[in-house]
């Protein structure tokens, strides 16, 4: 399965050679040159490679914010090389810090390390469009207590289909029996949290 990245890069040279180098290794490829663009493609990708100088905001506050919803990989690729900036990076989220100039193999390295710790695929079964993103959600933040409002927010479609409060109690209902018996995992709901999936099948 072809993994799409989003390279979140303001150098338009630098971000066409990046670009060029993933898509030749068989990424899919994404590219957007400040926050405010990265923002609308981010639900796309499975992971992020991530400037920290942007024009409209800081790399750092973008990941930090990203935290509250997602756990997918982010890559900080930045010529900012102080250790605290690094230590700033993965503070604030980051799941790895590469500075400029890098290796490409090293970078295509740390790519597939970080990838290979995505939830497995969501299992083939007949789910309608807002069942099946409600779970590729929770599949992202596995092990994560989503809040009604975390979910109902990231459901909320671009062309302005509003998902109730009541059809997402109804769509957790239908989810849960459609994942009866396929052996990959099941959602749990606590009073106060939220909900969460987790790969245990034995609850």
């Amino acid at each position: 399965m072809s993994h799409t990245i989003l390279l979140v890069e303001d150098d338009p040279s630098l971000q066409y050679s990046i670009s060029l180098a993933l898509e030749t290794a068989g990424y899919d490829v994404l590219t957007a040159g400040t926050v405010q663009a990265a923002s609308a493609l981010c639900g796309q990708a499975d992971l992020l490679l991530l400037d920290v100088m942007l024009p409209d905001e800081s790399g750092l506050a973008f990941c930090k914010r990203l935290r509250q919803t997602s756990s997918k990989p982010v890559l900080f690729l930045t010529s900012c090389s102080d250790e605290a900036d690094i230590v700033r990076g993965l503070d604030c989220g980051g799941d790895d810090y590469i500075t400029k100039p890098f290796r490409l193999q090293e970078l295509l390295s740390r790519i597939r390390a970080n990838l290979r710790r995505l939830p497995p695929p969501a299992p083939d079964l007949e789910l309608t469009a807002v069942e099946q993103k409600l779970l590729d959600y929770l599949m992202c933040n596995r092990e994560q207590f989503l809040t009604r409002e975390q979910i109902l927010e990231y459901l909320w479609d671009s062309k302005g289909c509003f998902v109730s409060d009541n059809t997402l109690s109804v769509n957790i209902s239908r989810l849960r029996e459609k994942l009866k018996g396929c052996g990959c995992g099941s959602i749990i709901t606590k009073r106060g949290m939220g909900y969460k999936w987790t790969e245990r099948t034995d609850l």
